[in-house]
């Protein structure tokens, strides 16, 4: 039997997950919200990948000079569009390590003097968009850097304790909290959002714990930053995973979700540092189907969710792939490209850099030439990407089929469109394991192994790690 499990495909989930095995959903199917986004999304951020920079780190040198000279290198990698990581001045006050976090900002209208100018800033912009990227800035709208120009000139801006003085969150010792409850914080954010589209050209924001922010902030800034943009508008993407931020406001959101079951499943296959505990439960693969229903229901249908192995936060503080995901760390980079949602590549990532990067600090540049596998492996991704119409973001993209396997950690699926077809096998267990259906196989007739370009067939097992990805593409003799 075949298994829907995609976004636009709510009504068929019940069935296919009790097929699957996966866990039934909690709301029956009427009951499920299958809403649009009033959003509209972009035609070119349908088959779009996402890169994010991690300025201070790319280069030996850190600046936006460089970062500039890093241009034809990513548009040979194949992404579209650059998320840079706060270009912002970082505040003194309370600065963590050396240089302190990007994430605590002094002034939200200057980029950071370690960076460049904000001359130099918009000429990268501006060349960027020559050689046909988009950009977006990250952009920290919950908290300000402890000594940054409001604190002083706008201390109403601010959450204060009992006695008057303003307070951290969590752990950051090294931010002030700013006070949503008051129209002039949310007049003084929009109006400093609104700079960086209007003077410095930028497409959209990566918003940092956007969760923390109301709702209602994201609903009344967003389409005025649309229409200062004109055209399709700014394209925003929210760290967090809210189904509700999605409705009126973000384009995209973090699939948190989905990292975690990647790292669960590893952790169940012996690949992660750490054993499977009350962190990472015993997962297989087919847990994949459920959480893949969850997000049917809770989001609207034509929203994104940004899937990755890596980023700053996971390269810093959790270890690279390859500590969490081990030899799978190839396989689940295929599925944050083949299943819907739109794939991220962090800085390194495309040269299999297998270390931390120093986050308080200046460190060493990852070694980008010569280009080696890494790059290949994620070059050929992102032209996978854009050439197949079943792997568009949205509710565009191809329906997912999932078939049903003897081995619940042989994970197969395909997805159509226009005519079009991406078969995707993987082996995410920790052996070798035979490719046997319980009902009905995909059919390959005609198709290609898209990474070894012969002929397509169905292998007859998977070594722990494997990945095969079939597309309709000829051969050519």
């Amino acid at each position: 039997m075949k298994k829907f499990l995609t976004f636009s495909a709510v009504a068929a989930l019940a069935a296919s997950l009790f097929s699957c095995g996966g866990n039934s959903t909690d709301k029956p199917v009427e009951e499920r919200d299958s809403t649009f986004t009033s959003l509209t999304q972009p035609d070119w951020s349908r088959n779009a990948v996402i890169y994010e920079i991690n300025w201070r780190q790319m280069t030996p040198e850190g600046t936006v000079e460089a970062l500039q000279n890093q241009l034809p290198r990513l548009k040979d990698l194949g992404v579209d569009i650059l998320w840079v990581m706060p270009v912002h001045p970082i505040s003194e006050l309370n600065r963590k390590g050396e240089l302190g976090s990007y994430y605590a900002a002094k002034d939200y209208r200057d980029v950071n003097p370690d960076l460049g100018t904000r001359e130099q800033f918009k000429a990268f912009i501006d060349e960027a968009h020559k050689q046909g990227f988009k950009v977006i800035i990250d952009w920290v709208p919950n908290h300000t850097g402890c000594d940054a120009v409001w604190v002083s000139e706008h201390p109403e801006y601010y959450v204060k304790d009992s006695l008057g003085n303003m307070v951290g969150q969590y752990d950051w010792t090294d931010v002030y909290k700013l006070d949503y409850s008051q129209q002039a914080t949310r007049d003084a954010m929009a109006d400093a959002m609104k700079f960086w589209v209007e003077e410095m050209g930028v497409d959209g924001f990566r918003c940092d714990v956007a969760m923390e922010v109301p709702t209602d902030f994201w609903d009344t800034v967003r389409p005025m930053l649309d229409s200062v943009k004109g055209g399709e508008g700014v394209f925003m993407l929210a760290e967090a995973s809210k189904p509700e931020l999605q409705k009126n406001s973000f384009n995209m959101g973090y699939n948190w979700p989905m990292k975690d079951l990647f790292s669960q499943i590893a952790a169940t296959s012996g690949q992660y540092t750490f054993k499977a505990d009350a962190k990472f439960p015993v997962k297989d693969a087919t847990a994949i189907d459920s959480l893949l229903a969850a997000q049917a229901q809770q989001y609207p249908r034509d929203s994104y969710l940004m899937n990755m192995t890596s980023n700053h936060d996971l390269n810093s503080w959790e270890g690279t792939e390859f500590d969490r995901l081990g030899n799978l760390h190839k396989a689940f980079a295929v599925l944050s490209y083949t299943l819907p949602g739109m794939p991220l590549i962090y800085t390194g990532q495309e040269t299999g850099m297998n270390r931390a990067f120093e986050f308080f600090k200046k460190d060493n540049a990852p070694e980008w030439e010569p280009r080696n596998d890494y790059f290949t492996f994620y070059q050929q991704l992102n032209a996978l990407k854009h050439a197949q119409p079943a792997l568009r973001a949205g509710e565009v993209g191809g329906e997912m089929v999932r078939y049903a396997t003897t081995d619940p950690n042989i994970y197969v699926f395909s997805r159509e469109a226009d005519g079009q077809t991406v078969t995707v096998l993987v082996n995410l267990g920790a052996s070798e394991a035979p490719v046997q259906f319980t009902a009905e196989a995909p059919q390959v007739e005609g198709m290609t192994d898209y990474f070894n370009t012969t002929q397509a067939k169905l292998p007859e097992a998977l070594a722990p790690g494997e990945y095969v990805v079939l597309v309709n593409s000829q051969i050519e003799e």
